[in-house]
């Protein structure tokens, strides 16, 4: 397994060890013993599996208070747009995002600590993606920030995304609370 840091501190790119054959292939999604040797000690609560069409965009969402998450997103079928932005206020990189693509070729994850609101747009006729969550989904605590916030200039790589409603009602970016603090 290799893991690639990014130019944001924290959000790291996964690289798993497959093993491939005539049958098919293997590889871990998550080994807690391989994740703490490469300085990540990690527990995961709950695990979300969605499904979704050709331009959808879900998010940017996060949770604040004693429910931050952390998650570790990976896909198991198509192809999508990763997006992590950084909300955590007094950080260098306050604002700034780092997008990978992640697919069911690479078999590539992307790991996205508490302090980062999350998304991802469907790039293929249909995608499977999972995400590992270090905290249990909590309406209350739920934020959604505006996906198309001029402010952080995410190119989505779609022309005419599928957004839900609850996605449209996102906040502007400069509205979001300081729920994060920077250490």
């Amino acid at each position: 397994m290799e893991i690639k840091k990014t130019d944001i501190d924290g959000i790291k790119i996964i690289e798993p060890d497959v093993f491939e054959d005539n049958r098919g292939y293997f590889f871990e999604t998550f080994s807690k013993i391989k994740y703490k040797e490469l300085g990540e000690d990690i527990s995961f609560v709950q695990d979300n599996v969605s499904k979704s069409k050709r331009g959808t965009i879900r998010g940017l969402h996060y949770q604040v208070g004693e429910n931050s998450q952390g998650k570790l997103c990976t896909v198991f079928s198509g192809e999508v747009l990763d997006v992590a932005v950084d909300i955590r206020f007094g950080s260098p990189t306050f604002g700034k995002h780092v997008s990978v693509i992640l697919s069911d070729q690479t078999k590539n994850q992307i790991w996205i600590p508490p302090g980062f609101a999350h998304g991802f747009a469907v790039l293929s006729d249909e995608a499977i993606f999972h995400y590992k969550c270090t905290k249990p989904y909590s309406k209350e605590d739920e934020r959604t920030i505006l996906y198309s916030d001029k402010d952080l200039n995410i190119y989505w790589h779609l022309d005419e995304p599928l957004i839900s409603e609850k996605d449209l009602l996102g906040v502007p970016f400069k509205k979001i609370n300081k729920d994060f603090l920077y250490k």
